[in-house]
Order: structure tokens, then sequence, then C-alpha cells
């Protein structure tokens, strides 16, 4: 939002190759890769020198697992090896492949097993994020969870889930090298240094379906838990806060009607709450102490969310925020889809910027780093996006979408708020510039 800056333009590809395999007794395979990479950054020539020296795309192993279902004439199935999770609609953990822009997917290292019944179905799985041994005894990081959903009720799902991160990285008071380092046995005494393992919970409850032209959908979780890797985050000297615990809550509700008319016009509202803090603010005392320790700014945490809210703000992990959405669509041929969507941004709560007067365009700091206990709130009031896109269905292997977003910026994004990166990076506080953004993209599937 800042006229003076660059702008960002490229074209990214990511292609992706399978090969899958189904055995006797229920069991099959399934492997593939994926390459991604923007186009002119991996070039292997200097057209100046003719020097060949960049290194080509790296081709990863996206996804490759065993899978066998009926496990012992039950209405069992396991899934073993790197592979996509994605469940509900994937609000909280999908594959990381949706919106207007090519994303770079999602799959995880673990097993799952799934049990599926007639009005019934449940999901368990432990995935493993992180891998430290031998540099640590106990330094992984896993995610766990159970989901389950019940289809009893017609035009009705309902799920219920439980979701656990554990990260048990090691993290120290960043007191070495220093003279406070021979404070190492008042340190432990004060429990200054002590950092344990984050156990990130989360626990929801969905709702979603169709009736009579409507479709329906309504989310709610809740967080809590240790959070000493992020507490460990906000440091005023040498210690941050080891007695962080997440406490947030987040929903997410859409509603939409179709036409029965001709080219099937669709509407819909939805709203959008991830609660946040911003405990930054500092007394006089606490910015001169070296052994205070501040109170962390914890926000809930989208985890592998497949959803994108904003096509510029939001990488699906945009925090502290409320989001007010409306749109629509129509497809005037059977190949060819426009929609509409207009987005309005507001933050839960807003940061506590060092005091400043203001004269016409110009911020005049009067808290600065010496002062900086004299704060006062951002706007709240983010913007607004619209969104302009059509997609056109060439054949079933083949689509192209293009689209136009518009952010108005708001108050709060002038003076800037922390809400990038689930509520731990400050954005805007650039300029008060709307921003645009055009993109492009085609796709072939064979």
């Amino acid at each position: 939002f800042d006229s003076h800056g660059h702008g960002y333009s490229a074209m990214a590809q990511w292609t992706r190759l399978h090969v899958d395999a189904d055995f006797t007794d229920h069991v099959a395979a399934f492997v593939e890769f994926d390459c991604i990479n923007e186009w002119g950054t991996q070039f292997r020539s200097n057209y100046v020198t003719g020097a060949d020296f960049r290194n080509p795309g790296e081709v990863g192993l996206y996804q490759s697992y065993i899978d066998v279902q009926e496990l012992f004439g039950s209405p069992l199935a396991l899934r073993v090896g790197r592979q996509e999770l994605n469940f509900g609609s994937g609000w909280l953990v999908g594959p990381n492949d949706a919106g207007p822009a090519p994303e770079w997917g999602l799959s995880f290292d673990g097993i799952r097993l799934t049990y599926s019944g007639e009005a019934f179905a449940a999901d368990v799985w432990s995935t493993k994020l992180a891998e430290n041994s031998p540099l640590e005894q106990d330094g992984d990081v896993d995610f766990y969870g159970a989901y389950v959903t019940y289809t009893g009720v017609e035009n009705l799902a309902l799920d219920a889930y439980y979701l656990l991160v554990r990260d048990a990285r090691a993290v120290e008071a960043d007191t070495q090298d220093t003279p406070w380092s021979r404070l190492d046995i008042l340190e432990h005494l004060l429990d200054m240094d002590s950092y344990g393992p984050t156990y990130l919970n989360t626990a929801g409850l969905r709702a979603a379906g169709e009736l009579n032209g409507f479709d329906y959908e309504a989310e709610v979780a809740y967080q809590w838990g240790e959070a000493d890797q992020v507490g460990a985050l906000f440091k005023s000297f040498f210690y941050g806060d080891n007695h962080a615990n997440f406490d947030e809550w987040a929903a997410n509700v859409q509603l939409g009607y179709t036409f029965d008319v001709a080219w099937g016009p669709r509407l819909y509202i939805g709203y959008a709450y991830f609660g946040g803090e911003d405990n930054r603010d500092v007394t006089l005392w606490e910015m001169i102490n070296p052994f205070t320790r501040p109170t962390a700014s914890l926000s809930f945490n989208r985890l592998f969310s497949n959803w994108s809210y904003s096509g510029i703000l939001d990488g699906t992990e945009f925090s502290n925020v409320h989001f007010y959405r409306a749109g629509g669509s129509v497809s005037p041929t059977e190949s060819l889809e426009l929609t509409l969507d207009v987005v309005s941004m507001r933050s839960d709560e807003a940061f506590g910027a060092p005091l400043h007067i203001k004269v016409g365009r110009w911020r005049i700091p009067v808290g600065n780093e010496y002062w900086s206990f004299l704060t006062t709130d951002n706007s709240k009031d983010l913007g607004w996006e619209m969104v302009l896109a059509a997609t056109y269905q060439y054949s079933e292997a083949l689509y192209f979408s293009a689209g136009w977003d518009h952010l108005f910026v708001g108050p709060g994004l002038e003076q800037g708020n922390f809400n990038g990166a689930n509520g731990l990076d400050f954005n805007g506080g650039t300029g008060d510039d709307d921003a645009d953004y055009f993109f492009f993209e085609t796709g072939i599937s064979f």
C-alpha cells in the first residue's frame, strides 16, 4: 500500500506427476512427485558470460503411501506414508491448494486410520512435522487428531474433532556471553530460563448441508494449551513469557442461495472470526527492568487452513481479525463462471503504537525507543476488498481463470496492526494507497 515501493509480478508453475497401483487383498500404493518454480529464477545460464551455474528446480516427493482397505475384513482403512489431509471444508486442516493463485500443496508424514459406516465415519492420525533426533532427546514436532462425521440426518453433515500439535523443541533464555550469564542459579530459582513443550489443543464442531436451494456451513473451534514456543518470542531483554497459554475462539459461518433460473445465480453472505490479543504495551518499569517477563500476545492459530479470505492479505494465516463477507456467481454458459466477492476486515484487538501527533498526512512520533510506554491504539478498521474473477472450463482437463482484486486500505492498515502469521506479524503501516492484484491461472490434468 505504498506507491513508492516496488510491485510484485511473477509467473509460478506447479507440476505434479503421480503413479498408483492396485494389488490384491485391497492393497494399493500411490506415489506423487511435484516441482514448484517461478519462471526466470532457475535458468541455467548467464547470457552475459555464458556461464552455466544455476540449479534446476528441485523435484520433491509430495505423496507416497500404502492404502489397505477393509482391514482384517472390517470397515477400517489404513494409510501409511506421506499424504494429504483434508477434513470438513479444510478450514483448519487442508492440502493448501485453494485460492485464486497457485498454492504449493501440503502433505504430512504419518499414519491414518479411517472407519467408514453407513451414517458414521471417523479418522484418527499421527504425523511427524519435524524430526530433530539426535540433536535433542525429545525435540520433535508432532500433529495428532481425531475427526468424526455423522450423516444420519438428510441434507446435513455434523462433524466433531480434536487436534493436537506438540512442539518439544528446546528454547533457552538468550543470556549467553553477557554479564547476566553469571546469574544461572538465580535464573533457575526464579524459573526464568525454563521453557517447556508447546501443547496446542483445538476442539471444534461443524455443520454443513444443502436444502431447497440453500447451502450452509457453520464451524466453531476453541484453542487452549501451553504456548512456550510463541511466548519465547516476546522478550524485552532476555526473558520471554514461559507461562503463555493459548486461549482463543474462532468461528466461520456462511449461507448461500442458488436461484433456479437461467445462469444459475448464487448469492452468499458469511462471517469469520479469529480471536486475538495484543499485550505489547509496556510500563516504564517493564521497559527499564532487564528481568521483566512480558506477557505474550497470542491469537488463534489457523493451523493448516485451506481458506483464504483475502487474496492480498490472507495467506491462510491471517488472525486477530473479523471478516464480513458477501458475494455471488453466475454461469452464462456451462463452461463459464463469473464471481464477485467482497470482504470487510477489522482487527479484533488493536496495536498500541508509540504515541504520535498527526499533522495532515504526517505522523510525528512522541513515543520512541526511549519512551515506548507512551502509546495510543491504532484503528481496527483494516479496510475492505473486492475480487472479480472468471473461470472458463475449456474441457474436462483444461481450465483458464483470471481476475482482479482491489484492496481499499483502511486506517488500521495505514497505521498497522498485528494480523499476519497468526497474529505475530505487523502488516501495513507504510501508507494509505490502495492495492491491486491481477492474476491469470491455467491448469491441465490428465
